[in-house]
């Protein structure tokens, strides 16, 4: 059955707006830009028929979506989409130090040493294992033909390597900024990208 999926990251926070690092374990608001933000998505695409709303389990990903649920939208949270866990870095400011060992870790993983991770952290393959239990909802035969789903940066880019067949260690392809859209569709068989970082709503920032 083909399906269409809107696939957006969460809006601003004042942790992405301080460059703090978030990750899984830190559930943060959505700051003023990050409302704006979400009006502007919800206002481009608000007359697009969705069947579904997947969100993770962080209240950054359902403040995005908010008006999108309160029009009845059925809605449904899966921690197979939180944010990697950045562990012992969670909540740390980006001081050298912790750019350093950010750096160091994304140099790891783009070399494949993917099962790595922070102290008491996530590595890439150990979300892509929780990622699959999306996957298997999203490949379901049902009546959900368009599908909104909102996650984080990190997450994000490893579910699209997951849905695309590519390398996770490639994951650093599929760039993104605050309410990117990734827009997919599904043939019955495979996913293809159709619509690539796009921000066209931002015009209706105000």
């Amino acid at each position: 059955m083909e399906k269409t999926l809107y696939i957006i990251r969460h809006g601003e926070t004042d942790y992405n707006k301080r460059g703090v690092v978030q990750g899984r374990g830190v559930d943060t608001d959505l700051n003023y830009t990050g409302r704006k933000q979400s009006d502007a998505f919800f206002e481009k695409y608000k007359d697009v028929p969705f069947d579904k709303i997947y969100t993770s389990t962080l209240k950054r990903t359902h403040q995005t979506v908010r008006k999108f649920i309160e029009a009845g939208i059925p809605w449904v949270q899966y921690a197979g989409l939180d944010e990697l866990g950045w562990g012992v870095f969670e909540g740390q400011e980006s001081t050298e130090d912790v750019l350093n060992a950010y750096q160091a870790m994304m140099d790891s993983w783009n070399a494949g040493d993917l099962h790595l991770k922070f102290d008491q952290g996530e590595s890439p393959l150990e979300v892509h294992e929780r990622q699959l239990e999306v996957l298997e909802k999203l490949i379901e035969k049902n009546d959900d033909k368009t599908i909104l789903i909102c996650m984080h940066g990190r997450a994000m880019r490893l579910f699209l390597c997951l849905l695309t067949d590519c390398p996770l260690y490639e994951m650093e392809k599929f760039p993104h900024t605050n309410t990117t859209l990734y827009k997919v569709r599904y043939d019955g068989e495979k996913f293809h990208i159709i619509e690539f970082n796009n921000t066209d709503h931002f015009q209706y920032c105000s």
